[in-house]
């Protein structure tokens, strides 16, 4: 029985470590959108100690996150226990965090995409949910340097068509 209530909290231990480690930031929030766990991503990107926000609400922490429109959002996740998603088309960031790769990127801040996803407790009720914040800079810089040069090329034709028809 030892051994396997070691095996138990050894297992709890590596996956913990995990989940300080991983690229992508968690953050679990409970109905009060309290903040119930903030990973090494947050922290790192942040600057607040997990001890810092633990039981603050979100919107203290961050008030340019507009309540309503995140409760709104986490609604379906808390009452329906279906995921939610936040691309950043739809919102360049929900916290807005420096680039932290300011010289190979030309953008100022962090682009998000945001996937909110409910947590079942042990009594089968959604108390909790977790929030996993992706970096996606690289992806719109892409997106945004791509459309930018459709657009640039698209003006050159429409220049090089008039420029053509003058000839003529």
């Amino acid at each position: 029985m030892a051994d396997s209530n070691l095996e138990e909290l050894l297992e709890f231990h590596w996956m913990m470590d995990m989940l300080q480690t991983v690229d992508v930031g968690i953050v679990v929030l409970d109905r009060e959108f309290k903040i119930k766990v903030w990973n090494g991503f947050m922290e790192s990107h942040s600057g607040h100690l997990p001890s810092d926000v633990r039981n603050k609400s979100l919107f203290e922490l961050y008030p340019k996150i507009e309540k309503e429109w995140f409760a709104q959002k986490s609604k379906p996740v808390f009452d329906l226990r279906t995921r939610a998603f936040m691309t950043w088309e739809q919102r360049p960031y929900l916290f807005q965090f420096p680039n932290y790769r300011p010289i190979t990127g030309g953008e100022d801040f962090m682009y998000q995409n945001i996937t909110l996803a409910p947590l079942v407790s042990a009594t089968g009720k959604v108390e909790n949910i977790s929030m996993m914040i992706y970096d996606v800079t690289d992806i719109a810089a892409g997106k945004k340097a791509y459309e930018s040069l459709q657009v640039t090329v698209t003006e050159a034709d429409e220049k090089l068509k008039r420029k053509s028809s003058t000839v003529n």
